[in-house]
């Protein structure tokens, strides 16, 4: 404890297309707060040598933070952090290690329920979304059209998109670091759902990016309700990116919640 707030591990999870890096503004600012900061390249993502070709699963791409999870000594309890896409990836580490997460923070991320199949908010989110919503995205199709392995890779008008209001300086890290990704609907169709008993038993907080043109904020609100969500904090103004365009927001934002759901 230190200034009457406990400090705690916390891992932070990136989003489609991009890396552990899109997190440099906001670890340091966690780091000073006095809290122990770990963001995870997920496979085919920043620099882990892992292709996009060679994963399968979510199970797949999720594999580095699963390892990472691994490691946590059992007396100890993390607080994870899952931004967009990343929401599917922390699900998966509250399914598997919910006895060592003390909170699940959901940052204007996917976030599944225990009642529906994992892909459930995605298929809503993907019928929802008007038509010329992905812009540049580029798609592609692998492998037989009765397992058909989708990836995706932001082109410079949909990172844009993504990246508003960040400055022009975090827009063009991430045009040169970007990667393709997938959603992996092909597998999430056929996945088990998430249990009460585990997925369900780790506190979850949804943090609602008021202005975000990636995932709109009534889309937010809706997986909020369908999750049953009680814990919703706001950041007003904030794009999809708030870790590069308001960092000390979030970093305040954050620092709140652990200081709530860790007391």
């Amino acid at each position: 404890m230190e200034g009457g707030r406990q400090k705690k591990h916390i891992i932070l999870i990136h989003g489609a297309c991009l890396g552990a890096w899109c997190w440099h503004k906001l670890k340091p600012l966690l780091e000073r707060a006095g809290h122990r900061v770990t963001a995870v390249d997920l496979a085919a993502s920043g620099v882990n040598m892992k292709t996009i070709h060679e994963l399968q699963t979510l199970r797949d791409y999720t594999e580095p933070l699963l390892q990472l999870m691994e490691t946590v000594p059992p007396e100890e309890k993390v607080v994870v952090v899952g931004h967009s896409l990343g929401g599917l990836s922390l699900a998966l580490a509250m399914e598997k290690f919910p006895q060592r997460i003390e909170a699940a923070i959901f940052l204007s991320a996917f976030m599944p329920d225990t009642v529906h199949q994992p892909s459930y908010v995605l298929e809503q989110f993907s019928s929802e979304m008007a038509e010329g919503y992905w812009l540049d995205t580029q798609f592609a199709c692998h492998g037989k059209p009765e397992e058909s392995f989708t990836t995706m890779f932001f082109g410079p008008k949909f990172l844009s998109l993504i990246y508003d209001p960040a400055p022009a300086e975090d827009f063009e890290l991430a045009m040169l670091l970007r990667r393709p990704s997938s959603f992996f609907l092909h597998d999430l169709s056929k996945a088990k759902k998430f249990s009460a008993d585990r997925y369900g038993l780790v506190k979850r907080v949804y943090v609602v990016c008021e202005a975000d043109k990636a995932i709109p904020v009534n889309f937010q609100r809706w997986m909020i309700n369908n999750g049953g969500v009680k814990q919703v904090k706001v950041l007003k103004g904030s794009g999809h990116m708030p870790m590069v365009s308001m960092p000390e927001k979030l970093c305040d934002c954050l620092v709140d919640i652990v200081a709530e759901k860790c007391a």
